[in-house]
């Protein structure tokens, strides 16, 4: 997972990128280091530290006697686990959560039948001890508890594909449940047929079914895009 940056350009990257991402500083603004580095009371080379990493994320642009500029959305490293933490934490965020949650449900399936396929048997006791966890923190408000099991599960799934491609996309789904749970677009305790599909999920990568693997992981986020429908319509 990408984690925020360190120091004091990691503090002005937590409060600057958020702004770009917002639209703080839509498309086409131009950023000038100097009067930010006073902004935020930091040197020039901080400055700079910061810009690079969100020239890496393609939110911006830097050119020669024009200064810092914010770039079109359809540029933006959207993958990015920190792009779509700050997405997130914007007023976009309902449609943040459908699209990615869509992107979910075109993957996610696929992966849990390649994982009843491929799955090791360390894997797959990776993913009962993951399904056993959600079980055991599903109820008395454990959401956070329940989250660390969740996104451990769907790692699991999408290592266990043998697909490099979606074994990457580790860190995007973990922003996304991580989002739903740190912006209260969950429900207080998770809806406990979501983790009878999750348990049935594990049984079936184990026995090595692959179809009801990805059906049964269809009904996941089919189900995740009801709840949005309800939480963050």
């Amino acid at each position: 997972m990408t984690t925020p940056g360190r120091g004091l350009h990691g503090h002005v990257l937590e409060t600057l990128g958020p702004a770009i991402a917002a639209g703080t500083y839509p498309p086409g603004s131009v950023l000038r280091t100097d009067e930010l580095a006073q902004r935020f009371e930091v040197s020039r080379s901080v400055m700079r530290e910061a810009v690079r990493v969100l020239e890496s994320m393609h939110l911006v642009e830097s050119r020669r006697r024009v200064g810092v500029t914010v770039r079109p959305k359809a540029e933006w490293n959207v993958y990015d686990p920190q792009v779509i933490r700050w997405r997130l934490a914007g007023a976009d965020r309902p449609h943040q959560l459908r699209s990615l949650t869509v992107l979910r449900s075109a993957v996610e399936p696929a992966a849990a039948g390649l994982a009843a396929r491929h799955a090791t048997a360390d894997q797959c006791a990776d993913l009962t001890e993951c399904a056993l966890g959600m079980v055991a923190t599903s109820r008395g408000h454990q959401l956070e508890a329940y989250l660390v099991h969740d996104v451990a599960f769907h790692r699991v799934i999408l290592n266990a594909s043998g697909n490099e491609m979606f074994a990457r996309l580790g860190d995007v789904v973990a922003e996304v449940l991580a989002g739903r749970t740190h912006h209260e677009v969950m429900f207080e305790d998770p809806d406990p047929a979501a983790v009878t599909l999750h348990v049935q999920v594990a049984e079936a990568v184990r026995e090595g079914d692959a179809l009801r693997a990805e059906q049964l992981t269809r009904e996941i986020t089919v189900g995740a895009l009801q709840e949005l429908d309800i939480l963050a319509p």
